[in-house]
């Protein structure tokens, strides 16, 4: 399983290729497909990324949904239509979209942020906000995770 661990940034070059992190690559090393699957968020202004095994998951997840609901309709819209297939290139790199990289105001910089099974990209003064508010929220109350 694919496990996405810290947070880096990288500079987006001239041609619009930006470097994704070595563990990051590392993670999806053993995937039949050479690559990361990218979508806009729909819960922040950020670039979702993950697997395609993890892309899989999420299909397989969609199956138990009703095929004629709207919440399948509008997952589909999102997860599915909106998916970005991007093989690394030699050198590890992809081209993100221009599209997603409006929706996230990505425009020099980027960090890429670990979430375990998947991971965001952002606009490093974005990320840097949110992430200053989730610390205070968990400081506020304090989660207790149950370890098996």
């Amino acid at each position: 399983m694919s496990l996405f661990l810290s947070s880096y940034e990288n500079r987006l070059d001239t041609k619009g290729r930006i470097s994704v992190p070595a563990s990051f690559r590392a993670s999806v090393s053993n995937e039949k497909f050479s690559g990361v699957v990218l979508y806009r968020s729909f819960t922040n202004k950020c670039i979702e990324g993950l697997s395609m095994s993890r892309m899989e998951q999420l299909a397989s997840a969609t199956d138990k949904l009703d095929i004629f609901s709207n919440e399948l309709d509008d997952l589909s819209a999102m997860l599915f239509a909106d998916a970005r297939p991007l093989n690394f290139d030699v050198t590890g790199r992809i081209i993100i979209p221009e599209d997603l990289l409006k929706y996230a105001d990505i425009k020099e910089k980027a960090i890429f942020v670990g979430r375990g099974n998947s991971f965001q990209i952002w606009n490093p003064e974005s990320f840097k906000k949110v992430q200053d508010k989730s610390l205070n929220n968990l400081r506020s109350i304090r989660p207790n995770l149950t370890i098996l």
